[in-house]
């Protein structure tokens, strides 16, 4: 897939969860899972990167390395998805 076309499929992404935020509680109940504000993923994972409506992580509970998804207001971040299982 070229840069381009990454570029829009994640722009639309962005624009199409920004539509739809929702708060904490509403968006946890909603996916299933875990949901972190702002001081809570700095808890979970060490953040190193961020193309909306993802941001580079690494989870330090195992040092996976992944991604996270994120919605801007209120900003929450959601649905780890690990891509390699150590950092390194």
């Amino acid at each position: 897939m070229s840069d381009d076309i990454f570029a829009a499929k994640r722009r639309n992404m962005a624009r199409v969860i920004n539509a739809f935020a929702l708060p904490k509680e509403e968006l946890a109940k909603k996916i299933g899972e875990e949901v972190y504000d702002h001081v809570e993923v700095h808890e979970h994972f060490k953040v190193t990167g961020f193309a909306a409506p993802f941001c580079i992580a690494t989870r330090l509970s195992d040092g996976a390395r992944g991604v996270l998804l994120f919605q801007h207001h209120p900003r929450l971040y959601f649905q780890f998805q690990a891509t390699t299982n150590k950092e390194g």
